[in-house]
């Protein structure tokens, strides 16, 4: 059964799409099978695979709400050993609708049930808000990666996190632990970067990787052209970056 890792922080802009769509693909670049699910309205883990998110008559809310099945939205081979559950700004309707059901907070965890042993991993990028959606995906991980951005609050979204999933695993998923902290935007000429990183550190004893992603020019002009960093400029040292994270994600799955 694969790995089921979302990648969460209420704070937005701290690097966690940027970390889903690098994470994904560098992981199908090592052969493993993988499904990203977008699971913000924003829809920009979508867009930058390179799906035209404006054009998809079928997305994951039309799935979420039972107007298609999986196999209707679901983008197959986006890239080699990597399928894409897309979104786009309809999901943000879901906020509401999904009020009205029942078991509202795992719909998303009953439809990737049904896929989940096709898969190596399954990585869920969440909204930047604790809202029911984000909740269906904690509801429906094994684990949390946590991408915090060197700078001055970063303490301040990490606690913020970690609160909420102390309150998913009590009250809705038992089994939810956290996969680990991913420093991002690290820029080795200021002392801040160096601080926050400490200070995390010396607060939180475990689960931190070892790889940190730098600030980057082409990490961030990579998402415009629609693709991820190791397709854009698989030499840069964001490319680099996200194949050691992804190196370190396997292994500790063979760990588990």
């Amino acid at each position: 059964m694969g790995r089921i890792i979302a990648i969460a922080n209420q704070k937005g802009g701290v690097g966690k799409t940027t970390t889903a769509i690098n994470l994904s693909a560098c992981l199908a670049e090592a052969e493993q099978k993988v499904l990203l699910v977008d699971f913000d309205p924003q829809g920009n883990a979508t867009s930058g695979v390179g799906l035209e998110k404006g054009a998809l008559s079928q997305t994951i809310y039309e799935l979420l709400v039972g107007e298609c099945q999986m196999e209707e939205c679901l983008c197959r081979d986006v890239q080699n050993h990597l399928d894409v559950l897309p979104s786009n700004v309809d999901l943000s309707g879901a906020e509401i609708e999904l009020l009205e059901f029942e078991n509202k907070e795992s719909l998303l965890r009953a439809h990737l049930k049904e896929i989940q042993k096709f898969y190596d991993y399954i990585l869920i990028d969440c909204p930047p808000s604790l809202n029911i959606l984000t909740i269906n995906a904690l509801t429906a991980a094994d684990t949390v990666l946590i991408p915090i951005q060197c700078e001055y609050y970063a303490l301040e979204g990490l606690n913020q996190v970690l609160k909420t999933v102390n309150l998913i695993k009590k009250k809705l998923n038992p089994q939810l632990e956290t996969e680990g902290v991913v420093f991002t935007m690290y820029d080795a000429r200021t002392n801040l970067s160096l601080e926050v990183v400490e200070s995390v550190k010396s607060t939180l004893s475990k689960n931190i990787y070892k790889t940190i992603i730098p600030r980057n020019v082409r990490l961030a002009e990579a998402p415009s052209h629609g693709m991820p960093i190791h397709l854009y400029d698989s030499r840069s040292t964001g490319a680099e970056s996200y194949r050691l994270l992804a190196a370190e994600v396997m292994s500790r799955g063979e760990d588990i």
